[in-house]
C-alpha cells in the first residue's frame, strides 16, 4: 500500500464498498445533495478536485455534471468522527445541483398537515438541461 492511497483505507466502507457523501455548498453552507462513493470515486474526486460519485442505479462511476454541465468543484473533503461519512464542500457550477433543475435536492419541506411541499423554485427546466 502506497502512502498516497493509505488515506482511503481509513474510510469505513459499507458491505457494498460504499460510503455516504453529503455535499455542501462552501459559500452558503446549503446542503445540496446526498450521494454515494466507492473507493475509486473518492480517489478520483481527490485527484480531479471535481465530484465523482458511484451511481447505484446505473452501477457505474458518475462524474457530476458530465451530462448537465453542473460540475461540482471540490474545495474541501472531510470525513466524520467515525470515518464513515464523507462531506464535500463544493462550488456548484451553474448553481444547480438537482436533476430537477433546482439549486438543492432538498427542496421539499414537511408541513404540519402531513404533506411535502416544494419550497425552492426550478431554476432551469430539466428538458433544457438533459437534451
Amino acid at each position: 500500500m502506497s502512502a498516497s492511497t493509505k488515506w482511503l483505507n481509513e474510510v469505513k466502507w459499507d458491505e457494498h464498498g460504499l460510503v455516504p457523501v453529503i455535499v455542501q455548498e462552501a459559500a452558503t453552507g446549503d446542503v445540496l445533495m446526498f450521494a454515494w462513493m466507492n473507493r475509486e470515486a473518492l480517489q478520483r474526486t481527490a485527484e480531479l478536485r471535481e465530484a465523482v460519485y458511484w451511481s447505484r442505479s446505473r452501477r457505474k462511476l458518475w462524474h457530476k455534471g458530465e451530462e448537465s454541465g453542473h460540475v461540482q468543484k471540490v474545495l474541501d473533503i472531510r470525513i466524520d468522527c467515525d470515518n464513515d461519512v464523507v462531506l464535500l464542500k463544493v462550488e456548484q457550477v451553474g448553481g444547480i445541483a438537482c436533476h430537477t433543475g433546482r439549486h438543492s435536492c432538498f427542496f421539499q419541506r414537511y408541513l404540519a398537515d402531513g404533506r411535502w411541499e416544494a419550497v425552492e423554485p426550478v431554476l432551469k427546466d430539466p428538458k433544457d438541461i438533459y437534451k
